[in-house]
């Protein structure tokens, strides 16, 4: 499949605004430059064409920016499938285990507070492709620094 690398410059860009989510709503891959919302919009059509589920994957080193590009994702489906203005989705999805990621983060070379939990976020749509629901799942995926404090 399509894999876009992404990095985080750590600081705002103007590249993730309203402007441009629609400026990439509707067009083809490969269309305009590659960018998040190109591959969001990949799996949209292609879920509204076949209706099939689809999956996009975010991976990366410490501090590369999954989180915030599966926001921009969420954004991006709230905003093309007209439920962006009914709900902030992205920010009820990801609020919904504070307590989960306290106690799953850890120090790390690379970032003092890494999350050693994988994600998966499932989101619902219904039959007019508008969110209806969420859900987080999380894995710890390396507890080995987790349950200790630094002496």
């Amino acid at each position: 499949g399509i894999v876009l690398v992404a990095i985080n410059p750590y600081e705002q860009l103007p590249i993730y605004e309203q402007d441009v989510i629609y400026a990439y709503s509707g067009q083809n891959m490969g269309d305009m430059d590659p960018h998040i919302f190109a591959v969001a919009e990949e799996a949209y059509k292609q879920m509204a064409r076949d209706e099939k589920n689809q999956s996009i994957i975010v991976s990366g080193e410490s501090g590369a920016g999954k989180t915030v590009s599966a926001k921009y994702a969420m954004r991006f489906f709230a905003t093309v499938g007209g439920s962006a203005s009914e709900t902030n989705i992205e920010a009820k999805v990801l609020a919904s285990s504070p307590i989960m990621e306290a106690i799953g983060n850890a120090k790390t070379t690379r970032n003092d507070n890494s999350s050693r939990f994988g994600k998966y976020i499932q989101i619902g749509f219904d039959k007019r492709y508008h969110i209806i629901g969420a859900n987080m799942r999380t894995y710890l995926l390396e507890k080995s620094r987790v349950v200790f404090q630094v002496r």
